[in-house]
């Protein structure tokens, strides 16, 4: 997420103060000569931007570096554009608070959001932020803590009194920072491995979503008159320790160690809410009446401490404490640090701490303290509400092809079916409904199956323990990765049926939702067909009633993207879901879609506010879970007020979108408009990636791809297979690689030759103005491209190709590539009307020319260092150097994976 700050002259001086403080670090550190070399380069690299030329000189300079001059400038560019970040993320948040008009605020300005609808919206709708361990984030939780340090005492800064002291206090702190951050390695030593993944989401579930939502949630009940807890329609799932698609290290021990320190952190933070509360409650009965349900909680906390026996709140609430202390210890097999009163039933749900908690807050309400019942008491009552003992739902997912092969397996041992690989479709089908009819299990502890078969059977095991021991909530969905036949689901079903997650008989009943996933280009346009297949099958009719009749589907942008091209990509998605809203309607079901995003615009990434507008109407009915990954999850979530910021964007974006569905008529209007545009822009880009000779050479020689998989950024292999095929790379490495080497084609090919196509035709650049202006899908599409292609070089790109080994190869094939980026750029301008990019968004314009003079050189020197470890050099500060470049780059570019 690049922040668009509104205040250019109040970022230029935020980033002045960062940029001089680190300098100071520098110089103390290493030596005025160094410095002055590396504000040498600098002031070059920003002379150039400014002249819009490349400065010669500035290459040469470059090149005359050492290496350990060369490894310090990286560092000292890389942690520059890191505290540009921040100046961006402080200036975002100073921003709001001026305005005191945040995105519910605004809102408010234009509905009614007591309106019988909004009310029905926050009832029914579950809205989801899904955390994910996709490896994009190359900072360590070390440089997060240092950056979140700086973050708050900029905060500081400007809420502090303007004393000539103060100020001076406070920039001398933040310098011990930077100079923390200079001192501090920059790279992981050793690979980031699953408990380490688990970890990290659990830092980002403490520092916001416990804090955070119970506040957005209480803010959204005062706009909408609504007193004490209002329904848990926002939540926070988490793919972290249950995604094993492609990755060998999930397992159901991670299944196990996620769900565990999650309820943890969950218990862990009502614990230390209910002490705080204790203490804040002290109420004397002899002062002021209290109910009798709450006397008769007192009581029962076994609280006879003389000095509260007139404090019959405080008592009640010690009660609880003991009760969830013991509860802590139950479900953890440990107490806490401060253990409650021995002998205390635990909780045998959420439900009943709610109960208690809604006793206290009844009384206060009653007995003249309702501000009371409203402060951290409400907050509390929200946050046990929304997080239950499980703080996540975490999602299983696994590939398709992994649920073939282990229900074959089974099958086989049974002796049921030998080959089931080998039968048809419709084969399938019948023999895994008689499956799901009959109430014996297929396994036997008799059989020897396969160790991916055993894997898969302890991770449903696992699972089940897991739904038992914390809460239904803890576990509700189960995604399958390139789901593409009906029997692709009812597999899924068969799994679940052997750890009694799924129930037969009479009314079969499953406890967890089976989630199709549709990836690639074919699979959306063939999703309606299998959803309507499955649909019709009695046995998920059944299945489907008794979940609600809603029915989940996962969208996948990534592979998508990688499979047709952006523009393909999002209508193909689009298309997709209003098709099967449509079905969902025929067939009174419930659909909610599942939004399988990533940070970069190559992975359906951009603003949240704009990509919800683009949806059909209809499609945020039921609300939205959508994934959060890589650096974007600690860009948005990793301030407790950045990310309070993020959360009300996304419910104020899907109020306002389902208030006003339908009003992107875009199908009725311009739907072959848009149909023909994607037509050209599929044939575009499968033209260049999919069918140009010896492409992925190119790739794979001009982008940093194999030196990204050497990073140790995640736990996960860069391909689902050992293959070199475009097709079995993972999307996020293909995105990734594409913006190191600042060419983002991800983001844009295909979509020139489209545009510049229609534009050619008679009245064809007034249709597209056309859309544009009446189109929010479109305008987010050319929003999305515009900020890509404002963070592209051609000039550095070209420098890249230069790593190709066959000349011919990297002439031919880059020349395609430069045509079809001005092509963009071109039509992009006849579009939209500018004369520049971004030229009506002047605040991130301004925010991207901002850090491109400090990613250029990073990028020059990455290239010089790519070349000389390919040719054999062996220094391990080269290999570093090339590690670290690739730290600053994503830091510079932000949402780069």
């Amino acid at each position: 997420m690049l922040v668009k700050p509104q205040n250019n002259a109040n970022s230029r001086t935020v980033v002045r103060l960062l940029g001089r403080l680190l300098g100071d670090v520098i110089r103390e550190q290493h030596g005025q000569a160094l410095f002055d070399r590396i504000e040498e380069i600098r002031r070059r690299s920003v002379g150039e931007h400014r002249e819009g030329a490349v400065d010669a000189a500035l290459a040469s300079v470059l090149r005359s570096l050492s290496l350990d001059e060369t490894l310090l400038l990286i560092r000292g560019f890389a942690i520059f554009s890191q505290l540009a970040n921040i100046a961006d993320d402080h200036l975002a948040r100073r921003e709001s608070h001026a305005s005191d008009l945040g995105p519910l605020q605004r809102l408010r300005e234009q509905c009614d959001l007591t309106s019988p609808e909004v009310r029905r919206f926050i009832s029914e709708a579950v809205l989801t932020p899904v955390i994910t361990a996709h490896p994009t984030e190359v900072r360590r939780k070390s440089i997060l803590d240092r950056e979140e340090a700086v973050s708050e005492l900029l905060d500081k800064l400007d809420g502090r009194s303007r004393l000539t002291s103060d100020v001076m206090e406070i920039e001398a702190q933040i310098k011990r920072e930077i100079r923390t951050l200079w001192q501090t390695r920059m790279l992981r030593s050793v690979r980031i491995n699953v408990t380490d993944e688990i970890d990290n989401a659990l830092s980002i579930f403490r520092i916001t979503f416990l804090t955070q939502i119970p506040r957005l949630k209480r803010r959204l009940a005062r706009l909408l008159n609504m007193e004490g807890p209002i329904p848990a329609f926002l939540q926070v799932g988490s793919w972290v320790g249950g995604d094993r698609d492609g990755n060998p290290f999930v397992n159901a021990d991670t299944l196990t160690y996620a769900l565990t320190h999650q309820s943890q952190a969950a218990l862990d933070h009502y614990l230390g809410e209910l002490h705080a509360l204790g203490a804040e409650l002290s109420l004397s009965q002899t002062l002021v009446p209290v109910s009798e349900a709450l006397l008769g909680l007192a009581e029962a906390g076994g609280d006879h401490n003389p000095h509260r026996v007139d404090e019959p709140y405080r008592r009640a609430v010690v009660g609880c404490y003991s009760r969830l202390a013991a509860t802590r210890k139950t479900l953890l097999g440990a107490e806490p640090a401060r253990a409650g009163k021995a002998g205390a039933d635990p909780y045998t749900a959420p439900k009943a701490l709610q109960d208690d908690l809604a006793v206290i807050a009844q009384s206060l309400a009653e007995n003249g303290a309702p501000d009371l019942a409203q402060g951290r008491l409400l907050d509390l009552r929200e946050a046990v509400d929304t997080f239950g003992f499980h703080l996540a739902v975490t999602d299983m997912r696994q590939n398709s092809a992994v649920h073939e092969r282990v229900v074959g397996d089974l099958l086989a041992q049974a002796g049921v079916c030998e080959d089931y690989a080998a039968l048809k479709e419709k084969r399938r089908i019948e023999l895994l409904l008689a499956e799901l009819a009959n109430p014996r299990l297929l396994r036997s502890p008799y059989r020897a199956y396969g160790e991916e078969t055993l894997k898969e059977l302890a991770v449903v095991d696992a699972a089940a323990r897991m739904k038992s021991t914390f809460g239904e909530g803890a576990i509700s969905q189960y995604v399958i990765s390139m789901c593409r036949t009906v029997s692709d689901m009812l597999e899924v079903a068969v799994l679940l049926k052997e750890a009694g997650l799924f129930l037969p008989g009479d009314a079969p009943r499953s406890t967890i939702r089976i989630v199709p996933l549709f990836e690639t280009i074919d699979d959306l346009r063939n999703s309606v067909e299998v959803m309507g297949a499955y649909f019709d099958i009695p046995v998920i009719k059944t299945l489907v009633s008794r979940q609600g009749n809603l029915q989940e589907v996962m969208i996948g942008y990534s592979d998508s993207n990688k499979d047709g091209g952006y523009l393909t990509s999002n209508w193909e998605i689009r298309s997709a879901i209003s098709r099967l809203l449509e079905l969902g309607s025929k067939r009174g079901v419930a659909m909610r879609f599942f939004h399988g995003r990533g940070g970069a615009v190559g992975r359906g990434g951009g603003t949240m506010l704009e990509a919800i507008q683009a949806l059909p109407g209809g499609a945020i009915a039921h609300g939205m879970r959508i994934t959060e990954q890589g650096e974007v999850v600690s860009s948005k979530y990793g301030h407790p007020v950045g990310g309070l910021q993020s959360l009300e964007t996304m419910v104020a974006a899907a109020i306002a979108a389902d208030l006003n569905r339908g009003a992107d008529h875009l199908e009725d209007q311009f739907g072959d408009v848009i149909s023909r545009l994607s037509s050209s822009a599929y044939e575009a880009y499968r033209g260049l990636v999919y069918e140009a000779p010896n492409f992925n050479i190119y790739f794979r020689q001009s982008t940093p791809l194999i030196e990204i998989a050497d990073l140790k950024i995640g736990s996960r292999p860069a391909s689902r297979t050992p293959s070199d095929k475009i097709e079995d790379l993972r999307a996020i490495p293909w995105v990734f690689s594409w913006s190191q080497a600042r060419v983002m084609l991800p983001g844009w090919y295909g979509v020139g030759s489209a545009l510049s196509a229609e534009i050619e035709q008679a009245g064809g650049a007034d249709r597209l103005k056309a859309l544009y202006a009446a189109s929010p899908f479109f305008r987010t599409v050319i929003s999305n491209m515009e900020m890509v292609l404002a963070k592209s070089s051609l000039p550095i790109a070209s420098r890249y190709a230069e790593l190709v080994q066959d000349r011919d190869l990297a002439k031919s094939v880059f020349a395609r590539i430069r045509a079809e980026w001005h092509a963009c750029y071109d039509a992009i301008r006849v579009v939209t009307g500018q004369s520049a990019l971004l030229e009506h968004n002047p605040g991130l314009a301004q925010s991207i020319r901002l850090r491109l003079p400090y990613i250029d050189p990073l990028n020059f020197l990455q290239v010089e260092l790519l070349g000389r470890h390919r040719a054999g050099e062996s220094d391990p500060m080269v290999r570093e150097g090339i590690h670290l470049s690739i730290n600053g780059v994503s830091a510079g570019l932000r949402n780069s994976g």
